[in-house]
């Protein structure tokens, strides 16, 4: 089932898509239950004024004026709204799409042709785009509001983007320390060398360990045997020196990069080599509050 269909149009270009969703979620959802009988919970929608429980075809949407009255919108007024982008993503214009905030970014979805028709066009655009290095910006209205979007090449299918709108953003500014912070060369030498030291990562190696664990304990629960037992975390005995902390950190880095490298069947990223710090006066950061 698409989240959405309609055009894609760029200049007079013009085909059918569907939006289809880009990723899946391990989220394990649990029930509300009664705790003395474990009856199921139910979340019953009922009128305010004659109490009655309400079926799904008798609740509909108004919106609530300043003065307390309610205005009722049907499905089909929503749908004849004169709004272009209900039914198109209209290409505007474009942008490097290295040049957007990774902050801006919203949900991704991709976009699949909606009939063997808009094979030609769509590979077209998706190749355009990708000897291009930039990703068109446009708008779609989803869901009873309208979305700014970025549109791009993912492999051999396009991708959209959803987008914050620029004004949404809040500025960075409020969450800043509020004080000068001074930092030696030391110090900045040393968060350089932990950084080469933990190497680079391969994101596909990641996996959501909450839901692995959530599966291991209503397994064992299930099959009525003892939950796992977590793993002991030794606790850090006090504060520690920024630079011993670093240094320390540094070292372990390495050792751990050496012995996953020394796996059989697993690769990582380069292997760091960190120079020692070179000595120097204590400088300032440009850090201000």
């Amino acid at each position: 089932m698409p989240l959405w269909s309609g055009n894609l149009t760029f200049g007079l270009v013009s085909f059918g898509v569907r939006m289809v969703s880009a990723t899946s979620s391990h989220r394990i959802d649990f029930r509300q239950v009664h705790r003395t009988d474990m009856g199921r919970v139910r979340n019953q929608k009922t009128c305010s004024l004659d109490g009655r429980v309400l079926a799904a075809e008798d609740i509909g949407r108004a919106y609530e004026t300043p003065g307390g009255d309610l205005v009722e919108l049907s499905d089909t007024e929503l749908a004849l709204m004169p709004l272009p982008t209900l039914r198109t993503i209209e290409i505007s214009g474009f942008l490097p799409l290295a040049s957007v905030r990774p902050e801006q970014l919203d949900t991704p979805r991709f976009l699949a042709p909606a009939a063997p028709a808009a094979n030609k066009p769509y590979v077209l655009m998706r190749e355009a785009l990708a000897r291009s290095g930039k990703a068109g910006v446009g708008k779609v209205a989803i869901r009873n509001s309208e979305h700014l979007v970025l549109v791009y090449p993912h492999g051999l299918a396009l991708a959209v983007h959803r987008l914050h709108w620029p004004d949404e953003m809040v500025p960075a500014a409020g969450a800043a320390p509020r004080r000068q912070v001074e930092l030696t060369d030391d110090e900045l030498a040393g968060a350089a060398a932990l950084i080469e030291a933990m190497g680079d990562v391969d994101l596909a190696a990641y996996r959501d360990g909450y839901a692995h664990a959530l599966t291991e304990v209503l397994a064992a629960k299930t099959a009525h045997q003892p939950p796992p037992v977590p793993p002991v975390r030794a606790d850090k005995a006090g504060p520690v020196d920024l630079m011993t902390a670093l240094n320390a950190s540094v070292t372990r880095a390495r050792q751990e990069r050496a012995a996953e490298i020394a796996r059989p069947g697993r690769q990582r990223g380069k292997t760091a080599g960190a120079g020692a710090a070179k000595k120097a006066n204590p400088r300032k950061s440009t850090d201000h509050g």
